[in-house]
């Protein structure tokens, strides 16, 4: 009976071209090996990963509306590039949605879960002697996403998601130019946590969550000339 039950069962559906093409892309963005401005050829990247030009471009269209990808009159798509307004307005969006979704997540997250994100931010702290800007803004991203992933409200989270997307190639490398945040937003995740096991109302945590977000916005602003910071490689 049971090797009926296991025969019986439907295949997994096959992950279409399109999104074949979308995760290789995307992963490329977000690993910076197509760095922003980085021109993407369709033929090339369709004979690349053997497919035709149409799903690629389905693929790429779906990074636009991310904001990962650009379309210019005679040039076609790019890798997008975030100049310093539209850094701050991204990094705003971030801070309203991502906050939001913490502050209703709250009520939601076990034991587990938040010990769990006391482990991800310790590591941060013990990563700060030797640190690794591209490795730190990994560990952050995961304990961020251990927090708002439990938010009820799915669509806030989808939509918190694809904030940290269109973020995702530009941040990688916050921590670069400004190292000496890095261990102000370690004390900071403790504090949050702090809150949200204390039992802090949602508008204090949200309020916690928003200020976090804000500090690493404005550290990066006030290196004055966004183009060509010197980066620096220990906090």
């Amino acid at each position: 009976m049971a090797t009926r039950a296991l025969s019986e069962r439907p295949a997994a559906p096959a992950v279409s071209k399109s999104q074949q093409a979308y995760d290789w892309l995307r992963e490329r963005i977000l690993r910076q090996e197509f760095t922003s401005g980085y021109r993407l050829v369709l033929a090339a990247i369709g004979k690349e990963l053997g497919m035709s030009v149409v799903p690629v471009r389905e693929a790429v269209r779906r990074l636009e509306a991310e904001g990962l990808v650009v379309f210019e009159r005679n040039i076609g798509a790019r890798v997008g590039m975030i100049d310093r307004t539209g850094y701050e307005e991204a990094m705003d969006a971030l801070a309203v949605l991502e906050s939001a979704a913490i502050s209703r997540a709250a009520a939601h997250l076990d034991a587990a879960t938040l010990r769990r994100a006391r482990e991800v931010n310790e590591v941060m702290r013990g990563s700060l002697e030797h640190f690794d800007a591209h490795m730190f803004t990994a560990l952050n991203q995961q304990f961020h996403a251990l927090l708002y992933r439990a938010c009820p409200n799915q669509h806030l989270v989808d939509l918190t998601e694809a904030e940290w997307s269109r973020l995702g190639h530009l941040r990688d490398s916050t921590f670069t130019f400004i190292p000496d945040r890095a261990p102000e937003s370690v004390r900071e995740h403790e504090h949050i946590l702090d809150l949200i096991e204390a039992g802090a109302t949602p508008d204090g945590v949200e309020h916690a969550c928003r200020m976090h977000r804000g500090r690493t916005l404005s550290a990066y602003l006030d290196l004055g000339e966004h183009d060509s910071p010197t980066p620096s490689s220990a906090p």
